[in-house]
């Protein structure tokens, strides 16, 4: 599809979607939504992403949802005209939330996530990143899961990811009080694993890309990104068992897992050529009541 609020590029397997709308701040948009789910997928689809980086454009990460509505912004759902794809199909038969439609496909990829948080990031904009894997913030970001103070509940799949993420009683402090909160903040709260000046970013989050490319194999991660995500919400450390014995089985079999050792072994780097399989079960997978119209 063609981009318009939304940049893709590749490069020594690393994918950076770029959140394209500097002048309003990388506000979120409908189209904007349709175009995340779509790059989104289109990484998990090529062979040479093995990573995928998500950062903002200008000064701002995502300043939350355009408001360009104003006070009606948020009252139209069930009429709004949207544009084709999944923005069209409802769930529980309602219309589906369009920050859940450009979250989930990240929680659905087989790759790792580094989320590089510049400048603010909040609503959808703090949300968004909550599947990411990896969230390291510029000293600049500022956070804010403000939708009580809008009247409205948090989105994007963020009451089942936020409590994981970072504790029930965070997420609730965060959540009730609605409050705009600094990078610091956000590190002792746990939401990003380190902070770092605004300036070395990128590097620092390209440097993180770069040595997973370069040491790990693409089919292990993504299996392990998997079961680590999938797990989370588990019955028994049986269900994790089960898993984790298929995967060690259908992994130990292929040419990756005698590379990885001879490697080792001999004091070089490795060379893995293994493909991303489904070595373990798709997660999350559509339930039964996501219906297109």
């Amino acid at each position: 599809m063609e981009l318009t609020e939304v940049r893709y590029d590749v490069e020594d397997g690393v994918a950076t979607i770029t959140l394209d709308r500097a002048d309003r701040l990388n506000a979120f948009t409908l189209t904007m939504a349709t175009e995340l789910a779509a790059v989104a997928e289109a990484a998990d689809r090529d062979d040479a992403v093995r990573v995928v980086v998500v950062t903002g454009s200008g000064r701002a990460f995502c300043a939350g949802a355009d408001l360009g509505g104003g006070p009606e912004t948020f009252s139209d759902r069930r009429t709004r005209e949207r544009p084709p794809g999944p923005l069209r199909a409802h769930i529980g038969g309602f219309p589906r939330d369009a920050g859940g439609v450009a979250s989930l496909p990240f929680a659905a990829l087989r790759k790792p996530v580094i989320a590089a948080v510049n400048g603010p990031a909040v609503g959808i904009g703090a949300t968004l990143t909550l599947p990411m894997d990896i969230r390291i913030a510029a000293e600049s970001a500022r956070f804010g899961f403000v939708f009580a103070r809008v009247g409205i509940v948090p989105e994007a799949a963020s009451s089942w990811f936020l409590p994981r993420v970072v504790g029930i009683s965070q997420a609730m402090e965060w959540v009730a009080t609605g409050r705009v909160f600094d990078a610091e903040e956000a590190l002792r709260g746990r939401l990003v694993s380190r902070v770092v000046p605004d300036a070395d970013l990128l590097p620092t989050a390209y440097a993180l890309a770069r040595e997973i490319v370069a040491n790990t194999s693409g089919a292990a991660v993504g299996a392990a990104r998997q079961l680590l995500w999938s797990m989370l919400s588990a019955s028994s450390p049986w269900d994790a068992h089960r898993a984790e014995s298929r995967a060690l089985v259908e992994l130990g079999e292929g040419p990756d897992s005698a590379e990885g050792v001879a490697a080792f072994l001999e004091k070089r780097e490795p060379a893995f050529t293994t493909a991303l399989e489904d070595v373990v079960p798709r997660w999350p997978l559509p339930p039964d009541d996501v219906v297109p119209t």
